[in-house]
């Protein structure tokens, strides 16, 4: 097997306090921007309404744009450009209107000022109220599923507070991921849905690693002494790093490759992909295994107090 790490004995459990502050400032960072933005923006797909691209011969100035748009009463429409300096993305609010119907209007509109030139619609499409709302619903609900189903496999597999840490884990995950979308003003649509899914399948898998490991190890030194469930923890975390580190490239180079040279179509799964598989392997090291160790030192902690009660009365 391919290791970059010889022997490495890296104090990971030591270093949790750190770590947890290092979670929190993130994950508040993310959460007061989404907050400050009141809330992420979403795709067409989920809000409803017209999504038109259109390309230009020449870069043209926004603000013409804008003002075609709104001679044709449509001047709030979201207004993106779309990878190529000449090519952008307009989304409309819903309308009663169809979008055949919108997608004429708005070349008519575009068509009448010189200044933009000539242009090329090259798509229309509609998704409508009703649409937008079930795939919102069914997004919660698939991350929900996915992290319930997290924490019965590990109860069940290892123990509670595996499937606990593990859970609180990837959640941490999609927070900074969600964050890094509201604070990089990227739309949450479906392919950013598709690639949180995939964080959770992968932060999950390398946490799963290093349980079994402190499992192994567990039976191995259960008849030696000295040492305690916090060093017993972080030598699993040391012994499966390079497996966790070649996993972790691999896929950090494969998103690399899709943020920076895939287009502007999958730059925010590939951006996703690319901050999840940072904070999936994080949380691995970190996050997972230290609370399991606290977890664990607080019902030891309560048994001894219990017992010392006992002996005293």
């Amino acid at each position: 097997m391919i290791e970059i790490f010889r022997n490495p004995n890296y104090d990971f459990i030591g270093r949790r306090k750190w770590a947890y502050i290092v979670s929190i400032v993130f994950t508040l960072l993310g959460l007061v921007s989404i907050g400050v933005k009141g809330g992420l923006r979403y795709d067409i797909d989920f809000t409803g309404g017209t999504l038109i691209q259109v390309r230009f011969d020449e870069p043209p100035a926004i603000d013409k744009i804008r003002a075609s748009l709104g001679q044709i009463g449509l001047g709030e429409s979201v207004i993106q450009q779309f990878g190529d300096p000449r090519e952008y993305i307009l989304r409309m609010p819903l309308t009663a209107t169809s979008p055949e119907e919108i997608g004429r209007r708005v070349q008519a509109a575009l068509s009448a000022d010189p200044a933009l030139g000539r242009l090329d619609i090259r798509r229309v499409e509609f998704v409508g109220p009703q649409v937008g709302r079930d795939l919102q619903l069914q997004a919660i609900y698939a991350v929900l599923a996915g992290l319930v189903g997290i924490l019965l496999y590990i109860a069940v597999r290892f123990d509670l507070k595996g499937g606990v840490a593990a859970v609180i884990a990837v959640f941490h995950d999609v927070l900074v991921c969600l964050g890094a979308i509201s604070l990089t003003n990227r739309e949450f649509s479906l392919p950013v849905l598709a690639a949180l899914l995939t964080i959770i399948g992968y932060s999950v898998n390398d946490t799963i690693v290093a349980y079994d490991r402190l499992r192994e190890n567990r039976g191995k030194l259960a008849q030696q002494k000295g040492f305690s469930f916090a060093q017993q923890m972080n030598n699993a975390v040391n012994q499966t790093l390079s497996r966790t580190v070649l996993t972790s490239l691999t896929t950090f180079f494969s998103a690399a490759v899709l943020l920076f040279f895939g287009g502007k179509t999958l730059e925010d799964f590939a951006f996703v992909l690319f901050v999840g598989v940072i904070t999936g392997t994080y949380s691995t090291t970190y996050i997972a295994a230290a609370i399991v160790v606290d977890w664990t030192s607080y019902v030891e902690g309560r048994l001894r107090r219990a017992k010392k009660a006992v002996a005293k009365a």
